[in-house]
């Protein structure tokens, strides 16, 4: 049991390194239960009974910045102006709440917010199927403030392989590789959560900047598709990147891998799609749960994955995306956004330092951001955007 004192000294540090973040699902949660009207579903208060995020507890959590997802599903009819109505449901919450929020294009945008106690408001897209096989779009999503694609989500794209879909690319395409080289010159991370073992080794192959995992664990520790081989982790240092552990039980605790597999079959019984999080969803998983107890992953648990990712990439390497509002399920201790005191307070009694933890909440993650701006301004002098299309790389889009 992790004592007072550690959790004292913890929401100490919080003050000058608070949590940066790398993936929130609220937007998309706001989309499934109130159509994005905020009205409805204000953040400024406690909204424990419908969400894992709103402002008093990301304050509790100690959390400075925050890398919003604006995730889609990749059946969308239309993708593109899916992510957009996500893109504009940050700007609503920008606008709505700005002494506590604030909009974050850069890591000197991280450092000014957090000067200003505010929380930084970044984006990150999650799959390249918002961009519709088009580095046109991919620019336009940069100029309107993501500043991170997971290059797949759950399925595979045309030009790159999922880690939970049949392999077809054998990692990245020719026009993938494009893809990630386009994002180097405008400066957008490259994120490999999600992304098969072949993409994540592609991509390290690809690019120039360090790329980033943005809610990810150790393989070795839980043995998840989802989750990063330890022959990934360490090729980081020579990167520059950093993977960012995530909560969701089911990619770190074994048991609970078993017992989603089970769970997910009974949403998808019911007519819903496996990654429901509406009430009906949470209906059937309560139900599904009283007749077949669920796993209970913990802090410790999670510890574990960073203590392991720690020995395979070292310190300088790592960060946290707990995937909140993403995931019906969370680990006891990290229930919502004001757990992350717990989990720094475990690593404390673990031995972790006081500047390890710094590292891990912001350092890592505001040098990583600056440095793939500066690959980027190098390699803007150097070239302007990519015109290639995927019919010239590789070709029509499904065909043999």
């Amino acid at each position: 049991m992790t004592g007072m004192g550690a959790l004292e000294e913890v929401r100490e540090l919080l003050r000058e390194f608070p949590v940066v973040d790398g993936h929130n699902d609220l937007p998309w949660a706001l989309r499934e239960q109130v159509r994005y009207d905020l009205d409805a579903l204000d953040i400024a208060g406690d909204r424990r009974d419908r969400l894992h995020t709103d402002l008093p507890r990301l304050r509790a959590g100690g959390v400075g910045a925050q890398y919003w997802s604006v995730y889609v599903p990749a059946e969308q009819p239309d993708p593109v102006a899916a992510t957009l109505e996500q893109i504009d449901c940050v700007r609503r919450m920008l606008e709505r709440y700005p002494a506590d929020l604030a909009p974050a294009r850069t890591a000197a945008d991280l450092e000014a917010a957090r000067a200003e106690g505010r929380i930084a408001s970044l984006m990150g897209a999650e799959g390249g199927h918002s961009i519709a096989n088009s580095l046109g779009t991919l620019r336009a999503l940069h100029a309107l403030g993501v500043r991170y694609m997971t290059l797949t989500h759950n399925s595979n794209v045309d030009w790159a392989d999922s880690a939970t879909d049949e392999p077809r690319a054998g990692g990245l395409t020719a026009f993938g590789r494009e893809v990630v080289r386009e994002m180097n010159r405008l400066g957008m991370l490259v994120d490999l959560s999600h992304v098969a073992a072949t993409t994540m080794r592609d991509a390290l192959d690809a690019s120039a900047a360090p790329v980033i995992f943005s809610h990810s664990s150790a393989r070795a520790v839980c043995d998840h598709p989802r989750n990063i081989p330890d022959d990934v982790l360490e090729r980081l240092p020579g990167n520059g990147g950093v993977a960012m552990v995530t909560f969701v039980p089911k990619f770190v605790l074994q048991a609970a891998v078993d017992w989603t597999a089970a769970a997910d079959e009974n949403l998808r019984a019911h007519g819903l799609h496996h990654l429901d999080t509406s009430p009906e969803a949470m209906r059937l998983h309560r139900a599904f749960e009283e007749r077949h107890p669920r796993p209970v992953a913990t802090v410790s648990v999670v510890a574990d994955h960073l203590d392991h990712m720690r020995e395979v990439a070292g310190i300088d390497h790592l960060g946290i995306g707990g995937d909140y509002d993403g995931t019906a399920f969370t680990p006891d201790g990290l229930d919502d956004v004001s757990g992350y005191p717990n989990l720094l307070a475990e690593l404390l009694d673990r031995g972790w330092s006081r500047a390890d933890l710094a590292k891990l909440t912001w350092r890592n993650a505001v040098r990583v951001l600056g440095a793939a701006e500066e690959v980027a301004r190098d390699l803007q002098a150097a070239r302007g955007p990519s015109l290639a299309t995927i019919e010239e790389l590789d070709g029509t889009p499904g065909g043999s």
